[in-house]
C-alpha cells in the first residue's frame, strides 16, 4: 500500500494524519469530503473555539435581535435590558422547530409557531400551553420543570463592538482566544462607535477553507486584483507586514500607501504587462478619495479571526466579512460595512462610494470568488493530491516584514488540523495498517 492510500483514502478520520509537520501540503479531501465537513461543524464551530456573531451596532436597544448560523448550527443573538448580549440555538426544545425566522428585529419573548413553546430573549423557557392539559386530560407530568427546557445557550463575550459566541462548556476567554495582534488592530479600528451603513451577500461554490486560503495570502492582492495594482490601493511592491498568532489561525496584513514608486512597480510587473496598464485612467477618480481615519498610512487592512471573521479597512471602506460554511462545496460571504457615529455626510459618502471596491461585484475582490471557485471546480477528481504551499519558506510560522509569503496560510492550517485533531505524520513513520471498511 502507497503512504497517500491511507493519507487520502482512509476513511477512519480519527486516524487521518496532516503530510506534514510544515503545512506546506493540503490534501484536496478535505475541501470535498463530506465526513470531514461534518467533523468541521462538530470540532470547529462546536468546539474550542469563539465565532463572530454581530456588531454591537446591529443591535441597538434592549430585545434588539439577529439570527446569524455559526457553522450549520442556526444561533439568535440578543441585547438584554441591562445591555449585555446573549445567545441561543435558534431550535426548539420541543420538536426541534426553528423558533426565530426573521433576520432582524426586537422582541421580548420568541414563540415557536409548531406548539408555542415560548422563550425568553435569553432563550429561557416561559411558556407552554396545555402544561396542566385541558378539562383535567392530558398535559405534561407534575414534575415537568420549565427551567430544564431552555433553548441551548451560548458563551457570549464582546469586544470594541463585535459580539462572539462559543459553543463549547469551558471556552476560555476571548481577549485569550484572540492574542495580542488581533487586540493591537482591532483598537486601531474600532476607536469609537459603530453605524451601520449596509449588507452584501454573496454565495460561491466553493469550500469555506479556500476563501480563508485567499484572504491568508498577500501576495496574490498584487497578482489577481489588477485594479488594486493598477491605481496603487495595493501593490506588493509596498511596504507590508503580515503577523501571525501564536496558534497560527488569526492573522492580519497590511500594507502601507506611498510606500514605493514608479521604477520599482515597473520592474516587478514587467512579467504582467498585458494586465498592468500604466496608462489606465479612473473617469470618476472621487472612487479612490481617500481622507484616512488614522495616522500611520495604512490604506490596506485584513484582519482574520479563526474560524469565521474578516475585518477589513480598504482606503475608507470599513467592513466585517462573517463566513457561513453552505456543505462541503459551497460558501455564504456575508459583508456588514460600518462607518462612526461621528462621521459627516461627506466622509459617509465616500465610504458608501467605496463599497464599488469590494463585495460580490467589487472592482478589487469580485475575483476571489471565481478563482476559488476554479480551485473547487478542478480538484473535484483527485483523491491524492495536495496543494504546495512554500512561498516565503518554510520553517516556523512567524510574522514576516513583507507581503510575499504564505506562512498565513500555513497558519490557518497549522490552527485547522490541531484543532480538527488530524495530527501531521512524522516524517519517515510507518504508515499505519488500513482499517477494515
Amino acid at each position: 500500500m502507497q503512504d497517500s492510500d491511507y493519507i487520502f483514502r482512509e476513511h477512519d478520520l480519527d486516524r487521518f494524519r496532516w503530510p506534514d509537520a510544515d503545512y506546506a501540503h493540503t490534501p484536496y479531501r478535505v475541501f470535498k469530503d463530506s465526513a470531514i465537513y461534518e467533523r468541521e461543524m462538530e470540532k470547529v464551530f462546536r468546539g474550542p473555539t469563539w465565532g463572530y456573531l454581530a456588531l454591537e451596532a446591529e443591535l441597538p436597544e434592549a430585545g434588539s435581535f439577529k439570527s446569524v448560523m455559526l457553522g450549520n448550527t442556526p444561533v439568535v443573538v440578543s441585547r438584554e435590558e441591562d445591555g449585555s448580549f446573549s445567545a441561543f440555538v435558534n431550535r426548539c426544545a420541543h420538536r426541534g422547530a426553528t423558533v426565530v425566522r426573521e433576520e432582524f428585529g426586537k422582541a421580548d419573548t420568541h414563540a415557536c409557531i409548531y406548539h408555542q413553546w415560548c422563550y425568553s430573549s435569553a432563550g429561557d423557557l416561559v411558556g407552554v400551553p396545555y402544561r396542566r392539559g385541558v378539562s383535567g386530560k392530558g398535559g405534561y407530568p407534575k414534575d415537568f420543570k420549565p427551567a430544564q427546557h431552555g433553548l441551548r445557550k451560548l458563551h457570549v463575550e464582546s469586544y470594541k463592538g463585535l459580539i462572539f459566541g462559543s459553543l463549547q462548556n469551558e471556552p476560555g476567554t476571548l481577549m485569550a482566544y484572540l492574542g495580542p495582534h488581533i487586540k493591537e488592530h482591532l483598537d486601531r479600528i474600532l476607536v469609537k462607535p459603530l453605524k451601520v451603513l449596509g449588507y452584501h451577500r454573496q454565495r460561491i461554490s466553493a469550500n469555506w477553507k479556500l476563501y480563508f486560503e485567499n484572504i491568508k495570502d498577500p501576495y496574490h492582492a498584487g497578482l489577481l486584483h489588477m485594479f488594486a495594482a493598477t491605481f496603487g490601493t495595493y501593490r506588493s511592491t509596498q511596504e507590508g507586514y503580515t503577523l501571525v498568532s501564536d496558534g497560527g489561525g488569526h492573522s492580519i496584513v497590511y500594507s502601507v500607501m506611498g510606500t514605493d514608486d514608479h521604477d520599482s512597480v515597473s520592474e516587478h510587473y514587467k512579467d504582467v504587462k498585458d494586465k498592468y496598464q500604466t496608462d489606465f485612467q479612473l473617469n470618476d477618480g472621487t472612487l479612490l478619495q481617500w481622507t484616512p481615519d488614522f495616522d500611520d498610512g495604512i490604506g490596506n487592512l485584513i484582519i482574520s479571526v479563526f474560524p469565521n471573521l474578516v475585518v477589513q479597512q480598504i482606503l475608507n471602506t470599513l467592513a466585517t466579512r462573517q463566513v457561513r460554511p453552505l456543505g462541503p462545496d459551497g460558501m455564504e460571504l456575508v459583508w456588514t460595512f460600518f462607518g462612526f457615529e461621528d462621521d459627516d455626510d461627506t466622509l459617509t459618502d465616500d465610504r458608501l462610494r467605496q463599497l464599488n471596491l469590494v463585495g460580490p461585484a467589487g472592482y478589487i475582490s469580485m475575483e476571489d470568488g471565481e478563482a476559488i471557485r476554479l480551485v473547487q471546480q478542478a480538484i473535484q477528481g483527485e483523491t491524492d493530491a495536495t496543494s504546495f504551499i512554500q512561498m516565503g519558506g518554510l520553517g516556523p510560522i512567524v510574522d514576516a516584514d513583507h507581503v510575499v509569503t504564505e506562512v498565513c496560510t500555513r497558519g490557518f492550517w497549522k490552527q485547522y488540523a490541531q484543532t480538527m485533531e488530524f495530527a501531521p505524520r512524522e516524517e519517515g513513520a510507518p504508515v499505519p495498517e488500513k482499517a477494515h471498511d
